[in-house]
């Protein structure tokens, strides 16, 4: 899925982050608003991982939501 949809659609999508990345909180998942990078920068704090790391993830993850 394009990013600007999944952005557009944060509300609904967000679900399924927090499902894939099950350490982001309800709060943190508000705070990103459907930003990549803010999503890839916690993901890459919650989790010890590599910005590159992270955002791959993300970027992984997107393209089946």
């Amino acid at each position: 899925m394009n990013w600007d949809i999944i952005e557009g659609n944060w509300k609904q999508v967000k679900g399924k982050a927090q499902e894939q990345w099950g350490k982001l909180t309800d709060d943190d998942l508000d705070r990103i608003e459907g930003n990549r990078d803010q999503l890839a920068g916690k993901i890459q704090e919650l989790y010890g991982k590599s910005r590159e790391e992270a955002e791959r993830e993300v970027d992984e993850w997107a393209s089946r939501h």
